[in-house]
């Protein structure tokens, strides 16, 4: 029996229980043997992590998809697994450390460190697996996999050392993101720009041999240290005659080039750019280009450091004061200290306040460096054009297809890509350096040694014991490994193990039967924002090792933003949590609104009453499903859809083979919003407000063969109302799949594992055209009535114009649901519509609405007319905004998105008043 509330804290969590019991998740089921492989890998969410809205949207829509393809009958594999995060999951360790007052990750060692941060993922790494089975995820956990596990570690350990012997991986010296803080190279991903107030100090350069000054302006004096030229474009008419001259540089004493770049924009500032290639990205490519040398003046804590730095101090002549001064200064001591040696110089032109964004380092909140320093890279450039190819032909497709021009953007314009990081935690990487600098890669120590005996062929150890092979005793290729050999302390980037996920998970390196099953993978499903992070390298190392590209669609969802359309951030405080949402309003109203607002391109605005709204419809599938059963309604193996004589019940599966149809094309083409939009308006309106409104006399009549006919109509639709909103709100139809097989014949599977509705031959465009003519004209009575203004007591006299026989008919059998659901006084037929009468035209024909002294007709157009006025006047004074490129260009993103958003309501409304101003005209 059902209950009469149904309450998602109580019945998730049983329901979850159950499924994992059943083994529901579970790819490679035995009657699934020879079925179609379906496979998406989870995007892994951090080891660190916790639940927010962004898992949640994505979580949500690849469940869908996943569920959706189980029922379908596919061998369906959702590979689950967690992240490492190296960098973030050292920071908690580190700062759990700090807090507990125990000794640093320095102070203990590298190997007590690592043994540290085992021991808190095994405490506390499991949180964001148990929130995505509050959310609903049908994983195979059976398959959970984790980026440091010894079977990924493996994969990573062959990818990096293949990719070195072929010459993609590399080590080379190019500026990187540094964190001062964390003392490690980061990714872009890990940039957080911040718009910050500064100044601009413009700086008087001398022009060698000359009275000439050359200005550059600069909002980091300090970095002028390391200047090496000054670039001007090459046609910039006020100063191209100093191309080919020399600078000094200010309080230095450098010589150097002033040079023609197309860097320089002759209309931005002097028209001069100071060129500081080891400490800005932009001057780094503007140094490769006029081959100038590299002066480093900082540390890795974003210190000056001027004694004894060699290409500080080749061809210059500092102020000895000044090198006291600022040497081993942090960088904002020694920007104040140089701008006062500038002015005491008489070095500064002005000083101009100004607004600039400046990168900061997401974990440690650090103000990063571009710090140049020897790193390891990855030919991202020729492993590119395979993934690139691989879009352009059609074998990887965008969805929605926009996004290609992203991905190409982004991949025609690679850079190297950074992959070490000078942290512990991650993977090692498998470089061993010998007393002579060599390196020796290899996948473990004793093959590093083994290539280091074969290179070192003159070491006295080696020699020592003639005729004795040190390759064979343990003892003393140890001994070598320790004193001969040194292994690289830097570990991968987190993103080089996750390019490796959708082959990895699967048991790459070893071809085993998983991967010869579910590789390549048919979907992935992920932020734009990662697009190059993880997608664009999946793809490559994919292709790379594996000659397929790993997945055949890429369906890219938009954000999560709060109600005004704004960036979720905890610094604004409008962060919405989504396990709030589920603790108040259950898993299944979070899914459903999730998918319903998930339209292709377009960000979704949530807000808890959104949420609210959709838990509602869910109580309505509860209070509909309790009706059903109140009323006898049970399925029965007797009906059959096809063979249904009542002309309510032919509508009923007409309707639910039309929408099984719109959400499996929906759900196929990525179009989460139509498929949850068609489930709706079934459910709600067709559904529970129309069929069971209409058969209710039929229910509560005498015994008869059409009542039990619907009856079993009833509950069948019911149950193929279930299967189709299962994906979308697994909890709630499983347990109403469950508490109604307590009645009829028995279920075969859980909801989670049954089939997917066919509805083939119940199309009845007989029925249809019967309940739909009442359907339409009800509703368009009702539309009359709120336009109008006309109150629901008020009893309206209702005219069907030239009436065929075949509406006569219809009115007459159906007339009294009409004046019922109407409000309709009585129905009458004439040859044309009375004078003075509100023309409705249902499905070709016309039905009249006299309103002369039921309305004051004069009244009501004014009040039109006032409120077209008004709608007028919105979309003008939207108009208004929205044509002031100060207001477009300067305003928040969410404001002008609101102000879009606001037009189009005016203008929905005035489209609805001129409609009702229409209806009126033709009653005059």
């Amino acid at each position: 029996m059902i209950e009469k509330t149904y309450q998602p804290g109580e019945v998730e969590s049983r329901i979850y229980a159950a499924w994992e019991a059943a083994g529901a998740f579970r790819a490679g089921r035995p009657e699934r043997a020879k079925a179609e492989p379906y496979c998406i890998v989870i995007p892994p969410p951090n080891v660190t992590g916790s639940l927010h809205m962004g898992h949640a949207l994505n979580n949500t829509l690849q469940d869908i998809l996943c569920r959706f393809e189980r029922m379908r009958g596919k061998d369906v594999l959702w590979q689950p697994g967690t992240d490492h995060a190296g960098i973030a999951t050292q920071a908690v360790v580190e700062r759990q450390l700090a807090e507990r007052k125990e000794p640093s990750s320095r102070a203990m060692g590298r190997e007590a460190f690592i043994k540290r941060v085992w021991e808190w993922k095994a405490e506390s790494g499991g949180t964001i697996i148990s929130q995505l089975k509050r959310l609903g995820a049908s994983c195979d956990w059976s398959r959970e996999r984790f980026t440091m596990d010894e079977g990924l570690s493996r994969a990573v350990l062959k990818v990096f050392v293949a990719l070195y012997r072929e010459g993609l991986i590399y080590k080379d010296k190019r500026l990187v993101n540094w964190d001062p803080k964390l003392k490690t190279a980061i990714s872009d991903l890990e940039v957080q720009q911040v718009e910050s107030k500064g100044s601009l100090w413009h700086i008087k350069y001398p022009v060698e041999g000359s009275d000439e000054f050359i200005i550059v302006a600069t909002t980091r004096p300090e970095t002028m240290l390391g200047d090496v030229a000054v670039a001007v474009h090459p046609e910039n008419e006020k100063l191209k005659h100093l191309i080919g001259k020399h600078a000094i540089l200010p309080l230095v004493g450098r010589r150097i080039p002033i040079i023609g770049d197309d860097y320089a924009d002759p209309e931005k500032g002097s028209g001069a750019v100071k060129i500081t290639p080891a400490h800005d990205f932009n001057d780094f490519e503007v140094g490769r280009r006029h081959d100038l040398p590299l002066i480093n003046v900082f540390d890795d804590e974003a210190r000056l450091t001027l004694k004894d730095n060699e290409p500080f101090l080749k061809d210059a002549n500092p102020e000895p004061a000044l090198v006291e001064a600022v040497d081993g200064k942090p960088r904002e001591v020694a920007r104040k200290l140089i701008v006062e040696q500038l002015e005491a110089r008489g070095l500064l032109d002005k000083i101009e306040p100004t607004s600039h964004v400046v990168p900061h380092g997401d974990r440690s909140g650090a103000v990063l460096e571009p710090f140049l320093t020897d790193q390891w890279y990855v030919d991202a450039k020729t492993l590119a054009e395979p993934a690139m190819a691989a879009v352009r032909e059609g074998k990887t497709k965008f969805v929605p297809q926009q996004w290609e021009a992203t991905f190409f953007n982004w991949m025609e314009n690679i850079q190297p890509w950074c992959i070490s990081r000078q942290i512990w935690w991650g993977h090692q990487i498998p470089a061993w350096y010998g007393p002579d600098g060599k390196i020796f890669v290899a996948e473990s120590e004793d093959d590093a040694v083994a290539d280091a005996l074969a290179h070192y062929t003159d070491i006295e150890e080696i020699t020592a014991e003639e005729g004795h092979d040190i390759a064979a005793d343990p003892e003393r290729r140890a001994r070598f490994a320790s004193e001969y050999l040194h292994r690289d302390d830097d570990v991968l980037d987190t993103w080089f193990s996750s390019a490796l996920w959708p082959f990895s998970t699967l048991g790459w390196p070893d071809e085993t039967p998983e991967l010869k099953r579910f590789y390549p993978t048919t979907a992935l499903v992920t932020g734009f924002d990662i697009i190059f992070f993880w997608v664009a390298r999946m793809m490559m190392m994919g292709l790379h090792f594996k000659k397929e590209a790993p997945f055949h669609d890429v369906y890219i969802h938009a954000l999560v933003r709060d109600a005004s359309g704004a960036k979720m951030s905890k610094s604004k405080g409008n962060v919405i949590d989504p396990l709030e949402l589920i603790d108040q309003f259950g898993a299944d109203a979070l899914r459903f609104t999730l998918a319903a607002m998930a339209a292709q391109g377009r960000d979704i605005k949530l807000s808890s009453q959104r949420v609210e709204g959709y838990r509602n419809f869910g109580t309505k599938l509860w209070n509909a499903s309790r009706f059903a059963e109140m009323n006898g309604c049970v399925r029965s193996t007797e009906f059959d859809p096809h063979h249904a004589k009542e002309t309510l019940n032919r509508w009923i599966a007409h309707e639910t083979s039309k929408t099984g149809r719109e959400v499996t094309a929906a759900i196929e083409a990525y179009k989460f919003n139509e498929a949850a939009g068609a489930l709706y308006r079934f459910v709600w309106n067709v559904y529970c407000d129309w069929y069971l409104e209409l058969i209710k006399p039929v229910l509560t009549g005498p015994d008869s063969a059409a009542k039990t006919e619907t009856r079993a109509a009833a509950a069948w639709a019911l149950d193929e109302i279930l299967k189709l909103l299962h994906p979308f709100m697994p909890f709630v139809t499983e347990e109403l799949w469950k508490v109604t097989a307590e009645q009829g014949p028995p279920r075969h599977y859980m909801l989670a594992l049954d089939a997917w509705p066919a509805h083939d031959g119940l199309d009845d465009t007989v029925a249809e055209g019967e309940i739909g003519w009442v359907v339409d004209l009800i509703t368009a009575i009702r539309s009359v009535r709120v336009e109008m203004n006309i109150p629901p007591a008020t009893m309206l006299p209702l005219v069907l114009a030239n009436a065929s026989a075949e509406t006569a008919v219809r009115a007459k059998h159906w007339s009294d649901f009409i004046r019922r659901l109407a409000r309709v006084a009585d129905i009458s037929f004439a040859d044309a519509p009375p004078q003075g009468a509100v023309q409705l035209v249902i499905r070709g024909e016309v039905a009249a609405l006299p309103l002369k002294g039921v309305i004051d007709l004069a009244a009501e157009r004014a009040r039109l007319a006032k409120e077209m006025a008004k709608a007028d006047a919105d979309i003008a004074r939207v108009d208004g905004k929205l044509g002031n490129p100060n207001f477009v260009s300067r305003a928040p993103e969410e404001v002008v998105q609101e102000e879009k958003e606001k037009r189009e309501e005016a203008q929905a409304r005035k489209a609805k008043i001129a409609e009702a101003l229409e209806l009126l005209k033709a009653s005059a």
